[in-house]
């Protein structure tokens, strides 16, 4: 029989909080966190836009020396990790360390550092770049910090599935402790590249929104939406098989109960025609979890605000569904956070979490203009009090990756 599995502990940092109760209150307000960017100079850059950290002191978290060998989406990974942790209740004394493991995400890395220490490398020769430049820079690190930090002697590994990177790794550890090989699992994504290469690049793929107004810039499921809005942040989640949770009394937010990963194999940028590898997500999903679809109350969309997501991911909910689809709640949170990348499955996993615990379905903010092609009951710009038992979160990944997570409500069962 497979083990039951359920959160004890979550931490996040993104640009509508710095804790989970500060984000919550955040999404029950409808709070957008799309601001002009003010980590770099924007002058002779087309997008000004991005979702940042807002009053963030990582010394609140590491020791000022130590977050000199970290890069800041380490740094980030860390905070939330260390909130999660302090959630939980866990008290490694009395946990076997070798039981615990850790799986974040991330989908770019240390983009910053590696920008900074190049630049370094050409002023001053490339022996001369610093000798942390290679721990802060790889993608592992956040994952490998925390399970430094915390003792976690288990698997400790880093998802690297672009946009879908963070729900795979909450999937993946919800699999890992189903099956036995743990009982305790740290897992979600870091991820900060509002950086001028970072913007850059995505400026040049075009898939980017170029809005100057910060309330029509990330607009999921608007017919106005002209690309995503890149977003900061972490997510973590500390999850652990039921009985070793009701042992030690722990608080139970919602249960994990199914999982999806399933690739388009279709382009290396853009969703397959009509969402199809997202659809067989949802249903590996839902069977995973061995409930119908008719059962599936509230979806937290992938929703970046392009206009090729927004209309597959639709497309892919009614192939999934069917009739039922119109009777799903299918809201994206991008519209408050922006897009977090690697991180954003972790924190819209965190958000499915707490819909569940907390009655609330969160809106699509900012949304004005109906799409004939996005015609499903987006919840829009205002949260709705919503008794849900079970919810969907999605993340779609270029390089045609596609993962869903299956929750339910904790009842107290």
């Amino acid at each position: 029989m497979s083990r039951r599995v359920v959160i004890t502990g979550m931490g996040i940092v993104c640009p509508i909080g710095n804790n989970l109760e500060e984000t919550w209150a955040s999404v029950k307000a409808n709070k957008c966190g799309i601001d002009e960017i003010t980590a770099f100079d924007t002058t002779n850059f087309k997008v000004k836009m991005a979702g940042e950290l807002k009053n963030f002191n990582v010394t609140d978290y590491i020791d000022k020396k130590e977050t000199r060998k970290m890069d800041r989406f380490v740094q980030l990974g860390v905070a939330a990790s260390k909130q999660a942790f302090e959630d939980s209740g866990l008290d490694m004394a009395n946990e076997d360390a070798e039981r615990c493991g850790v799986i974040i995400s991330s989908g770019i890395g240390g983009l910053g550092t590696i920008e900074t220490e190049h630049s370094k490398g050409l002023e001053k020769t490339f022996d001369r770049v610093s000798p942390y430049f290679i721990p802060m820079a790889i993608s592992n690190m956040a994952a490998g910090q925390t399970a430094i930090k915390y003792g976690f002697k288990g698997m400790c590994t880093c998802v690297v599935t672009a946009c879908a990177g963070g729900t795979n790794a909450v999937g993946d550890a919800f699999h890992y402790i189903r099956d036995g090989y743990a009982d305790v699992m740290m897992c979600g994504g870091a991820e900060s590249c509002i950086t001028e290469l970072g913007i850059g690049g995505f400026t040049s793929l075009k898939a980017l929104s170029t809005s100057t107004d910060k309330n029509r810039a990330s607009i999921p499921f608007d017919k106005e939406r002209s690309g995503f809005v890149m977003g900061e942040g972490a997510g973590t989640l500390v999850i652990e098989e039921y009985e070793h949770a009701k042992a030690r009394g722990a608080k139970i937010y919602a249960e994990i109960i199914g999982y999806g990963a399933t690739c388009d194999a279709h382009h290396i940028t853009a969703p397959a025609p009509g969402g199809e590898g997202g659809a067989r997500a949802m249903l590996m999903a839902i069977k995973d979890g061995g409930i119908t679809p008719e059962l599936v109350d509230y979806i937290n969309a992938h929703g970046t605000s392009t206009h090729l997501n927004d209309a597959c991911e639709t497309a892919a909910v009614k192939s999934a569904f069917g009739e039922h689809a119109k009777d799903i709640m299918m809201s994206s949170t991008k519209s408050m956070t922006g897009h977090l990348l690697g991180a954003s499955g972790a924190v819209e996993a965190i958000f499915t979490a707490m819909a569940l615990h907390d009655s609330f379905v969160p809106a699509t903010v900012n949304y004005q203009v109906p799409d004939e092609e996005c015609d499903l009951d987006i919840v829009p710009n205002e949260g709705r009090e919503a008794d849900i038992k079970y919810a969907i979160s999605n993340s779609l990944g270029f390089g045609g990756h596609n993962a869903s997570i299956l929750f339910k409500k904790w009842e107290g069962q």
